[in-house]
């Protein structure tokens, strides 16, 4: 190795976790700036909401469009694309212009989102197996903890020089993960093909359109509940549509066939209801720092206050994702999992039983990140331990669609649950409504701990048999399991496979 490619090779995992940092910071960037948007553009508080889901809607599509692409031999390609439309999103936020082009920039800053299972493809394909188990690991926590990190940023640029000076902290770190792609992303592995059925992407969008819309617009759910339902069917309807498409195509956009496998399948349901619960939280924890002491609860913290009630929860979440490859060595991952939907109940129980003071809520919070840090450092292990190298990407953008509409579930919920208990003519739900919320969420990880548990208790046998998973031959590439057919063959005919 050269000493430029020895130099390349020592950057390239810093530049995977800062493109993963940034692109899920400058996603999350809707959320402080909600209210800030309503009073600078004059739009009423469920128009300027649509800063935060067309973010959420376009990563949540690109996601898998992104996955199959970066299965391909254009992966470099794809990443610096997806990074220059960034940018250009970040630019339009910036600008003074109409509530309409902040929309489009916010949409096209969202696609960012789909570059997480990317950074992962490439630490799996560039990295001795060892290091990049634990990099994948913390690419998936930093891309959880991006929020914490640009919360509290983004709340004090609007106190200090409104919403367009936050949304400029977009637009830097954009620009400088465009230039870290462009030293270190090296180019994919030769041999590789990918094709994207624009047909079946456009049926998946129109199918998640309708599930983060019915998820975000809470006002439907209680004022209109006939055109809710219909919305939902037509949801449900698309979705089976797109399933029964991929099932039939010699190119899907994501092979199902491989979701379908029980390791897979189980890491899914855990990520969908275990991402709701984690949200749930987060939303709880951040509305009721933020509800005025004159309500009877809560601190009035203002939107940078309440930014660094999220530090404990970046803090403590990226030491779990540091500690966890470790753990990882001794205890199986569906445990971890386990385990750490545990700890995430256990904030909800904290939460629940004792809010009255500031140190509290943020126990309650670090608790929190330490939980989501560790789920989130063990879910690419139980899922790439089925999944071929070459299907990296795919595999984990499906989850982390998954993942984005389980959020935008748990957000949902909270603002129904709060809805419910928000006495008419009040502004503000009674304090009972978040004890309400917390036992929704111990529920939701009760729930996820024991689908975890029933993936530990599946790959066990497996593994005391000491011989290698049937899921992972179940779903490896053709040409994969040709090559193995040759190999064997030329052992029974005498032959020697190495010459």
């Amino acid at each position: 190795m050269t000493l430029a490619e020895h130099s390349k090779a020592r950057l390239l995992v810093p530049a995977l976790m800062f493109i993963a940092l940034v692109v899920a910071a400058v996603g999350s960037l809707g959320t402080p700036l909600i209210t800030s948007v309503a009073t600078t553009l004059h739009v009423s508080l469920d128009s300027a909401q649509w800063t935060l889901t067309i973010a959420l809607l376009s990563g949540a599509v690109a996601t898998p469009v992104l996955g199959r692409l970066g299965a391909g031999p254009h992966r470099r390609t794809t990443i610096l694309a997806t990074l220059a439309v960034v940018v250009a999103g970040s630019t339009l936020t910036v600008l003074p212009l109409p509530f309409a082009w902040l929309l489009a920039g916010r949409a096209a800053q969202g696609v960012g989102l789909g570059l997480t299972a990317l950074m992962m493809g490439v630490a799996r394909d560039h990295l001795p197996e060892g290091r990049s188990a634990a990099a994948i690991a913390l690419i998936s926590v930093v891309s959880i903890i991006g929020a914490g990190v640009g919360y509290p940023l983004a709340g004090l640029l609007a106190e200090l020089g409104g919403v367009r000076a936050a949304y400029s902290l977009g637009l830097f770190v954009t620009a400088a993960a465009f230039l870290a792609a462009w030293r270190s992303i090296p180019k994919a592995p030769e041999g590789r093909s990918a094709r994207v059925d624009v047909s079946t992407a456009l049926v998946l969008a129109g199918g998640l359109f309708l599930v983060l819309f019915l998820a975000s617009q809470r006002s439907l759910w209680s004022h209109h509940l006939r055109v809710t339902v219909v919305l939902a069917i037509g949801a449900v309807l698309l979705l089976c549509i797109w399933v029964a498409s991929e099932l039939r195509s010699k190119t899907p956009l994501v092979d199902l066939r491989a979701v379908r496998h029980p390791a897979v399948a189980g890491a899914n349901v855990a990520m969908f209801v275990g991402g709701s619960g984690m949200y749930l939280l987060l939303t709880l924890i951040t509305r009721y720092a933020q509800t005025p002491n004159s309500v009877g609860y809560g601190f009035g913290l203002t939107t940078f206050a309440a930014g660094l009630v999220l530090v404990p929860f970046s803090v403590l979440g990226f030491i779990a994702g540091k500690l966890t490859p470790r753990v990882r060595e001794r205890i199986d991952a569906p445990l971890l999992l386990a385990g750490s939907a545990v700890v995430v109940g256990g904030g909800f129980v904290l939460f629940a039983a004792e809010r009255s003071n500031l140190a509290e809520l943020l126990t309650a919070m670090g608790v929190l990140g330490f939980g989501v840090g560790s789920f989130s450092a063990a879910m690419p292990g139980v899922i790439l331990a089925v999944t071929p190298k070459s299907e990296t990407s795919s595999a984990m953008s499906f989850n982390y669609v998954v993942r984005s509409v389980g959020y935008s579930l748990g957000s949902a919920l909270g603002g129904l649950t709060l809805a419910a208990g928000t006495e008419s003519g009040h502004l503000f739900p009674n304090d009972g409504a978040y004890t309400t919320a917390a036992l929704i969420g111990i529920a939701a990880m009760a729930v996820t701990a024991l689908t975890s548990l029933t993936l530990a208790r599946q790959r066990q046998p497996e593994i005391n048999q000491g011989t290698e998973p049937a899921s992972v031959k179940s779903i490896r590439l053709p040409e994969e399991r040709q090559a193995e057919q040759e190999l064997h063959t030329q052992v029974r005919r005498g032959g020697n496979p190495i010459a």
